[in-house]
């Protein structure tokens, strides 16, 4: 469901684009790269030329006039005033300064990939690309004054370190609907397994939300404690359980058809019911779901966190980042240096003996 609404999105957003954007929207598709991210990137492309628009760098009155070559010979000083006029519209909304540089990076990160395949991927009738010359490739990315430490050490105290991921799943099972009235109660116990096996599937994976909202029935095998998911830029991938985690899920599976009044067209492996038929969960309820269970429990956090303490906690168990980026689904170690730093009680030892 939710892939069909970015589609139907994508429709709107190519209905007004420049030809060559809807070219580029055809070329990233058959990667593929996932609805979510081709939208984001349009919304992007879509902001940029607008800018442009208004602050006179082109002659085009609609997005769809502009031309191949305004973009050929953009001059590097124009993209530096769009990307300080990103900033400054991010710091007048009161973003945290990390959100700030993030939203920017994000634009910045959208333009780049557009302009490598025009410069790079495309062919004209004389098989050579459309253009040649690449602004981009002259513009940083903004940096954050956060140095790593600093980083792990405000993310730490947002993660379910030593025995709290054990004492968060306990939390729902055994004392969250104390607080409850007896309606919302209803629902909490009808679902009450289904989100318990969810929380434990992403602590114990490190799954992305979209990878577990997106996750089949058949792929699950608790057997070998294992589950096939499809992740970033569509690579199927087999993720590995911590096994604490498994009689969660296999508690809520046992109980599937029942509750949800699944039958065999039913794929999904976590469900809700919509009129009291069963359709696949969304991420945004899952997100939701896991705001309300967290800040129930001590804190209110996303499902990015809880796959942020499954690789701290990897990490401490084995020293081995890139271990811990494979059971992530990352292709390279860049990403888990955070995670290095997460950990300091070696660090603390060091110091002691100095």
């Amino acid at each position: 469901m939710e892939k069909q609404q970015y589609l139907k999105l994508i429709d709107e957003e190519l209905s007004t684009s420049p030809w060559f954007v809807k070219e580029y929207y055809q070329a990233k598709s058959t990667i593929p790269l996932s609805p979510a991210t081709l939208y984001q990137y349009l919304t992007e492309f879509r902001r940029f030329f607008s800018w442009l628009i208004i602050e006179g760098h082109s002659p085009a009155t609609k997005q769809s006039e502009i031309k191949l070559e305004e973009l050929e010979h953009l001059k590097k000083e124009t993209v530096e005033f769009y990307k300080s006029a990103l900033l400054n519209q991010a710091k007048t909304t009161g973003s945290h300064e990390s959100k700030t540089h993030s939203t920017v990076n994000r634009s910045l990160h959208a333009l780049s990939s557009l302009f490598k395949y025009l410069t790079e991927d495309t062919e004209d009738d004389n098989g050579e690309a459309y253009f040649d010359r690449n602004v981009m490739h002259k513009i940083a990315l903004v940096r954050t004054n956060e140095t790593f430490a600093t980083r792990a050490s405000n993310l730490k105290t947002k993660l379910m370190l030593g025995n709290t991921d054990h004492e968060y799943l306990s939390f729902i099972d055994e004392k969250y609907e104390t607080k409850l009235t007896a309606n919302q109660k209803r629902y909490f116990l009808r679902d009450k397994k289904r989100d318990l096996a969810i929380n434990a599937l992403l602590l114990g994976s490190g799954l992305r939300v979209s990878e577990a909202a997106n996750a089949d029935i058949q792929h699950l095998n608790l057997k070998t404690g294992t589950i096939g998911v499809v992740r970033k830029g569509g690579q199927k991938d087999i993720v590995h359980i911590a096994p604490w985690t498994l009689p969660f899920i296999q508690d809520y599976v046992e109980q599937r058809k029942e509750l949800y009044h699944a039958n065999k067209a039913d794929r999904a492996l976590f469900l809700t019911l919509y009129r009291g038929k069963p359709s696949r969960i969304k991420s945004s309820t899952i997100e939701k779901m896991v705001a309300k269970y967290s800040a129930a429990f001590k804190v209110r956090i996303t499902p990015h966190k809880l796959r942020h303490t499954l690789a701290s906690k990897l990490y401490l168990a084995t020293k081995n980042e890139q271990l811990v980026a494979t059971q992530l689904g990352q292709n390279s170690t860049g990403a888990t240096s955070l995670y290095t730093h997460m950990i300091d009680e070696e660090q603390k030892k060091g110091l002691k003996k100095l």
